[in-house]
């Protein structure tokens, strides 16, 4: 296909037009110099038009987004009410200092506990949030529902970590964000009484910040009132640096993509020259550090010989509802047996 002046494009010496509103044109196949037959020219046209109505009545079906699904037009659709009809929920992987594995702070993972589909993951919905306003009520609920069971946890007396909570771009991109999220936060935290210090704040270093300098200015107020600000998947997106550099960030979180093949050959050799950079930079820049996706012992054993500070993933801890939680705070601490298991406490002797 090819453009052409006055909506038209030359094919073989004969002029066909472009289907109305997709900007393309069909270029029928030349020989020697030679114009295709008026024929092979009008079939050509009349199968690339019957593919365009094809497209453009998928295209309607799908409310206008291609490779949308029926299921996701209905998620789509329910959002806002799933929300008000508190059918959100966290499950919550523990973080650990990678030399005695002893428990230092909290992921909040979002789930969606779907009438009808049952648990569904974020990688399922959180797309579809993003292009709406949901997702700036879907990240305060997160908040504040963060902060309220940390509420709940202290009241049944059980010591508390930091708990971890994931922030999108468009959080963070709002006009009225250096004001907004900041005092909505504190008001989160004034209502269920807890310290700044016990919540932290995830910005995916993948996500594309439009006003860096807006972004930066609001997580400047956050970091002011006491929380911690992560920058996740680190070294996924194409501006981490820029994001290290501009933001207030307390760490990093290598992204699990340069864990997966630690200690077993292959592609290691140049991961552990990665991580092992990454490590010095956030050294160099005195921020914390934290390795996502430790699956088996191998890849926790060359963590700790490179110096990583803190490790997260199913080998230490699988994300769990609040109520199994509370054993993992109560221990404060897990060991891991030889085949990967992960026990609490005084369960692990």
């Amino acid at each position: 296909m090819a453009g052409g002046r006055g909506g038209e494009a030359a094919a073989g010496g004969q002029r066909v037009s472009p289907a109305a509103g997709t900007g393309a044109h069909l270029v029928a196949p030349q020989r020697a110099g030679r114009a295709a037959p008026a024929g092979l020219v009008a079939r050509l046209a009349r199968f690339w038009l019957g593919a365009l109505a094809l497209l453009c009545r998928a295209q309607e079906g799908a409310g206008g987004k291609p490779g949308a699904s029926a299921r996701s037009r209905e998620l789509q659709a329910r959002l806002d009410s799933a929300i008000a009809d508190g059918e959100f929920c966290f499950h919550y992987q523990g973080k650990f200092d990678t030399a005695q594995l002893r428990l230092v702070g909290l992921e909040a993972l979002l789930r969606w506990e779907h009438p009808r589909h049952g648990l569904i993951y974020p990688n399922e919905f959180i797309g579809l949030a993003e292009q709406t306003d949901a997702i700036a009520a879907l990240g305060n609920w997160g908040i504040d529902a963060a902060c309220r069971q940390l509420a709940q946890w202290r009241a049944q007396g059980l010591p508390l970590v930091p708990v971890a909570v994931n922030i999108s771009a468009r959080q963070l991109c709002q006009p009225q964000l250096p004001a907004q999220l900041p005092d909505f936060v504190l008001g989160c935290l004034r209502r269920h009484a807890i310290p700044a210090g016990l919540l932290e704040l995830e910005v995916t270093e993948s996500c594309c910040i439009d006003d860096m300098a807006q972004a930066a200015q609001g997580l400047r107020r956050l970091r002011a009132l006491g929380l911690a600000i992560s920058l996740d998947d680190y070294g996924t997106g194409h501006s981490g640096l820029s994001h290290v550099r501009m933001l207030p960030i307390h760490t990093i979180k290598i992204d699990r993509s340069f864990i997966r093949d630690l200690g077993s050959g292959g592609s290691a050799d140049c991961d552990t020259v990665i991580v092992a950079s990454t490590l010095a930079l956030a050294r160099g820049l005195g921020l914390q550090a934290l390795a996502e996706g430790v699956e088996n012992g191998e890849q926790l054993a060359q963590l700790r010989r490179l110096g990583c500070p803190q490790v997260q993933g199913f080998y230490l801890h699988r994300p769990a509802p609040a109520a199994e939680v509370a054993a993992l705070l109560s221990a404060g601490l897990v060991t891991v047996a030889k085949h990967g298991a992960m026990r609490h406490g005084a369960d692990a002797q």
